[in-house]
């Protein structure tokens, strides 16, 4: 299975991206609705971020989290920021993690993983490839202050909090271009899939793979047959986590 992280500037169009591949029957895992569940009360995020930043964080029913007045907190505080990440990234990663691999065992040739921060994160590692969607500045800054109802310095204060679209361009393996269209872009997304997407053979023997290591593990030491099979077992499932 090829596991593809999905990216972008805040505002850029990467929902719309995600929506497309949704729409191609390309299961996507949305990284903001599982921290949404995360935060939700009785969860181990919602637990340690009450308990960092207060009940001041907590809406008027006292129970859930008011995100933006903890987004109100952390905005201009690097330090405050750093808190809430080791509040939420940790278990975001193992929930994404344990949704790629029912992905796998559902047999899926392709999974997208929708992070905001995927480079900042680190989440890229876990991904073959990668796809930011860009646009023009000047369409970035226009969409996010119509969106969020923000003026022009609270929305380049915005931009301006983020890693340079510069920088997540140059680490993208494609980029989706969402200064078109929308018709456009769904024909960019379609483009990726054509591209990308693996045999229906090295699926299904991407499934095999871990039932064949298993079985030969016993064999590895006492049968030449045993190790060839665990060796390429494990070759095939390196080849499709780096896409090949």
């Amino acid at each position: 299975m090829l596991v593809i992280g999905l990216t972008g500037g805040i505002a850029t169009g990467k929902s719309t991206a995600s929506k497309a591949f949704r729409a191609q029957g390309v299961s996507v895992i949305d990284a903001d609705a599982i921290a949404h569940e995360l935060m939700e009360p009785g969860q181990v995020s919602h637990r340690l971020v009450v308990e960092h930043f207060g009940t001041q964080v907590l809406g008027e029913d006292k129970r859930t989290i008011d995100r933006a007045q903890l987004g109100r907190l952390i905005f201009n505080d690097a330090k405050q920021r750093q808190v809430l990440n080791r509040c939420t990234h940790p278990y975001i990663r193992r929930r994404i993690l344990w949704r790629v691999f029912q992905c796998y065992l559902r047999g899926h040739a392709i999974c997208v993983v929708d992070v905001p921060l995927l480079f900042e994160a680190g989440l890229d590692r876990m991904c073959a490839r990668t796809l930011v969607v860009s646009c023009t500045d000047k369409q970035q800054i226009a969409r996010l202050m119509e969106r969020n109802g923000l003026s022009r310095p609270e929305a380049d204060a915005r931009v301006a909090a983020q890693m340079p679209m510069a920088e997540k361009l140059r680490r993208a393996t494609r980029v989706l271009d969402n200064s078109v269209s929308i018709a456009e872009l769904n024909a960019q997304v379609r483009t990726v899939l054509q591209d990308w997407t693996p045999s229906a053979l090295r699926t299904f023997g991407a499934l095999l793979a871990p039932a064949g290591i298993l079985v030969s593990l016993p064999f590895v030491r006492t049968s030449t047959l045993g190790f060839g099979t665990f060796c390429a077992c494990a070759a095939w499932i390196a080849a499709t986590l780096v896409g090949l």
